[in-house]
């Protein structure tokens, strides 16, 4: 989760926030309040951000919105808010920022960048398989709204290739507490995760093992069937895969009359 998404953000920034701003003179620098213009206070937030000052360009574009609500501005001064809180680490004002822009202005044909920067903030935000992982699912969520609302957007492809990188880190959570519980021998606690894991996120890398997982625990409840059919949709799936492998000779050694039916 590195910072590049940060670029990829700024890349596709849509062109019409940065209209009206030809023809700007030196921005003022004094960021403390003071009644300005809609256009001077616009600038000077713009300079800030171009400086890379990201923090307070973001206060800046809200001030705009605070000083000049009605004016036209104010609609891309919020979204310019959204996405240089985003750029500053501020997750939670740019989500706000975002979220308000779209209150506001549903149909906009902004719309589908502050999905996508909501979706960023959640996703920059993903911790390690050991964390809890409710930040993971709001990032799952954010990506998959924005790709069932604008499925042809130019965000859209960026979203999936994020979202199968997120559904394979919430398969890792799922794989690694399936783990604890074979290592404390809570067998049926341990086939539900990975259960879970083959049902819901059987495209991922997780699949082959957690199909090896229920055939060790499946044994080890004694249920010998269950753990034949667990071996043969790895085998039928990934019949090259060092966990098919594992399970095979599992099989021969714990549930030898069963082998030949799995092959």
């Amino acid at each position: 989760m590195n910072r590049k998404a940060k670029l990829i953000a700024a890349a596709v920034l849509p062109a019409i926030l940065l209209a009206g701003c030809a023809g700007r003179t030196n921005a003022p620098r004094d960021t403390r309040y003071i009644a300005r213009d809609v256009s001077t206070l616009y600038l000077a937030a713009k300079d800030r951000m171009d400086r890379g000052q990201h923090k307070i360009a973001a206060a800046l574009f809200d001030e705009v919105e605070r000083q000049h609500p009605y004016s036209p501005w104010a609609r891309r001064a919020q979204l310019m808010s959204a996405f240089n809180y985003y750029a500053a680490a501020e997750y939670t004002d740019s989500i706000a920022s975002a979220q308000r822009f779209l209150q506001l202005h549903p149909g906009n044909r902004d719309a589908p960048y502050a999905f996508y920067l909501i979706a960023l903030c959640y996703y920059e935000q993903i911790s390690d398989v050991t964390r809890d992982q409710r930040i993971t699912e709001q990032a799952r969520d954010a990506l998959g709204e924005l790709i069932r609302r604008y499925p042809e957007s130019q965000y859209a492809s960026d979203a999936r290739l994020k979202l199968d990188l997120v559904n394979d880190h919430l398969a890792g959570k799922e794989m690694e507490i399936g783990r604890y519980y074979q290592r404390s021998s809570r067998w049926l606690a341990a086939t539900m995760r990975f259960r879970a894991v083959v049902d819901q996120y059987q495209t991922t890398s997780h699949a082959p093992e957690a199909l090896y997982r229920l055939t060790e625990s499946y044994l080890s409840l004694g249920v010998q069937d269950e753990a034949r059919r667990a071996a043969a949709v790895l085998g039928r799936n990934y019949p090259g895969s060092e966990w098919y492998e594992r399970a095979y000779d599992l099989l021969g050694e714990h549930a030898p009359q069963q082998v030949n039916q799995t092959n």
